[in-house]
């Protein structure tokens, strides 16, 4: 069974969305360059302990000494470098997030339908959950300095999309008309930008794991790599959006299997997309297995998950693209 999701093209919500798109554009590249300046020159200050931890359990008698609870202490101290002009970036990025939600919504209104039903849509949705995830970290894990990190990606994805992928608002193609479409691939999106986040703080985590590895040794670490906040924060953030995200991918692929019956009469077809989103799925699943066993810690777990990171990314912008009608409208 198909449905109808589409009605007349609605210009002035149309003209509207392409505005707000230029002005998000623009607001994050502003933030990007005061969080950049913050990063380069503010001010080493000590950011506030965390309350989780994984530490070393007192044992019971006759219990095993090495198991680990998760129980609610101090963490390591962490620095980051921050003055007023982060407090102002992020403040610019909240409002190229309000951008973001109004440039979604006019865009729906446009085509009157849900406003993902191809790549520079997905694009635009996938960024905005980024940047909504940029906002949580920095009030829950005052992990403000990840915004020079994330906004370059995601300006780099807005730019591909705004330049190389858009469309006009319209109609979907049949295939994609189908209540499905909402529930699979918001999943996606959402698990998307988590990735995301994680991804781009699994990515300094390695640049601040060596620059902290150097300066054990005496060495002297020059420019933002040797201002980054301890590897500890970057590593539970990254393993936190993880946590978050692999659900909703699981979610997501299962949701679009069901979708895949329904529109092609089958659950399962092995095709490029289908593969590659299978693969994600176990990789992220060997870094949650890593960490939860203990058998892999530290920088060879987060490679794994920056392996899948790219593998997403692969995905979502090549594979998607190549083989799939998201690019386009019937």
């Amino acid at each position: 069974m198909t449905y109808t999701l589409a009605g007349p093209v609605d210009e002035a919500m149309a003209s509207a969305s392409d505005t707000l798109i230029i002005a998000m554009i623009v607001t994050y590249a502003a933030a990007l360059f005061l969080f950049a300046i913050e990063a380069a020159y503010g001010r080493r200050t000590k950011l506030k302990a965390g309350r989780l931890m994984p530490v070393g359990a007192g044992a019971a008698e006759g219990a095993d000494d090495d198991i680990e609870v998760n129980v609610r202490t101090t963490e390591g101290e962490a620095q980051a470098s921050q003055s007023v002009l982060g407090k102002i970036a992020l403040g610019v990025t909240a409002l190229g997030f309000l951008f973001g939600v109004a440039q979604i919504i006019t865009r729906g209104l446009a085509a009157g339908r849900w406003p993902w039903g191809n790549m520079f849509e997905f694009i635009v949705a996938m960024c905005l959950v980024a940047v909504g995830g940029l906002l949580y970290a920095s009030w829950r894990y005052q992990a403000r300095f990840l915004g020079a990190f994330v906004l370059v990606p995601t300006l780099i994805l807005l730019g591909i999309g705004v330049r190389w992928l858009y469309v006009d608002p319209g109609p979907l193609i049949p295939a994609l008309q189908s209540y499905w479409v909402p529930i699979h691939v918001t999943a996606l999106i959402i698990a998307g930008g988590a990735f995301m986040v994680s991804g781009v703080a699994g990515i300094t985590y390695l640049v601040a794991h060596r620059a902290e590895a150097k300066k054990a040794l005496g060495e002297k670490v020059a420019g933002i790599a040797g201002r980054l906040p301890s590897s500890e924060l970057l590593d539970r953030i990254s393993h936190r959006f993880i946590l978050f995200a692999f659900p909703l991918w699981t979610f997501g692929v299962i949701a679009g299997s069901i979708w895949a019956d329904e529109a092609w009469g089958r659950y399962w077809g092995w095709d490029p997309k289908e593969v590659w989103s299978f693969i994600s799925w176990v990789i992220y699943a060997a870094y949650l297995h890593a960490r939860a066993t203990g058998g892999w810690r530290g920088p060879k777990a987060t490679w794994i998950n920056v392996i899948g990171f790219l593998t997403v990314m692969f995905n979502f912008f090549a594979v998607n693209y190549m083989f799939s009608g998201l690019h386009s409208y019937a």
